[in-house]
């Protein structure tokens, strides 16, 4: 194979001092995608265990995400194409109605796994760097040196339904989907009790949408145009040296909370910013 080479995108005119090499991560592929995750079980705590036994009803109440876990494979006989294996972690918050008061509060976990196939390119450069541990030596890292890396970016997920399914009626086919050893400890950290894997009445199953953006990274060296350093130029503010009254003084008059806006401010406003739902909801 013959040398690669490549020219500096530097003119001779130009002083060569206004361009540095930097090293950062370059998005080499990424995906967005919107999952609508149908009837995932909610594995509960103890203590939300024993109250769903005995509901009458459920709603959920909110999704978060605790954590998602990405794993990158080369793809066989596709060189440069990786497999992006993510599995997610989500806490689940639930109100549960066991009678005609308010409802009581429980936490579960749910989990969902994805798959995404994206350019990584290839490289065959073993990478190590001074912050590596020697102490903590792991096989498959080392193996892993010249894999891109992958980055997955996610919000809460948005909770729509929930529903509570009792293992005595003959229609359920409720089988376990996950193992408990699999679950990484600051996961089951989150919650103040131990999950529930079996032994109980009644299960919970959850739907929740899910916006989530996977990119594929490599480290890489670019020349940059600079044009100085980032030397900041606003002072820091502090609020020992003031008093209340002083601190109170700088805020404006908070004229929009007693005069609300008009609709055609909004109309305004929203078509200056591409937004089509109007601010006075």
């Amino acid at each position: 194979m013959g040398e690669r080479k490549y020219t500096s995108p530097v003119s001779p005119c130009e002083d060569i001092k206004n361009a540095v090499c930097v090293h950062t991560d370059k998005v080499y592929d990424s995906c967005k995608d919107k999952d609508c995750i149908e009837d995932a079980r909610v594995f509960l705590t103890a203590c939300g265990q024993e109250l769903v036994d005995k509901a009458m009803n459920i709603k959920v109440k909110k999704a978060e995400i605790i954590w998602a876990f990405p794993d990158v494979e080369p793809i066989p006989f596709n060189k440069g194409y990786y497999s992006v294996d993510i599995k997610f972690f989500f806490k689940i918050t639930l109100d549960v109605f066991t009678g005609t008061g308010r409802p009581t509060q429980v936490e579960g976990l749910a989990t969902f796994d994805k798959k995404a196939i994206l350019f990584g390119s290839d490289g065959a450069a073993k990478v190590f760097e001074s912050r590596y541990s020697y102490d903590s030596f792991d096989e498959q890292l080392w193996q892993k040196t010249n894999m891109p890396k992958a980055v997955v970016e996610v919000v809460d997920p948005l909770a729509l339904s929930a529903k509570v399914v009792d293992l005595d009626d003959k229609m359920c086919c409720c089988t376990d989907d996950i193992d408990f050893s699999s679950v990484p400890e600051c996961v089951c950290h989150v919650f103040d009790d131990r999950l529930v894997l079996s032994g109980e009445r009644k299960r919970v199953f959850v739907s929740i949408g899910l916006f989530s953006i996977v990119k594929l990274e490599r480290s890489v060296q670019l020349l940059i145009p600079a044009y100085d350093f980032c030397v900041p130029q606003k002072e820091c503010t502090t609020s020992c040296d003031d008093s209340p009254c002083d601190l109170f003084e700088k805020i404006s008059f908070p004229f929009d909370e007693f005069f609300p806006p008009e609709r055609e401010e909004c109309e305004s406003f929203n078509s200056a910013v591409g937004n089509k739902h109007c601010c006075c909801d």
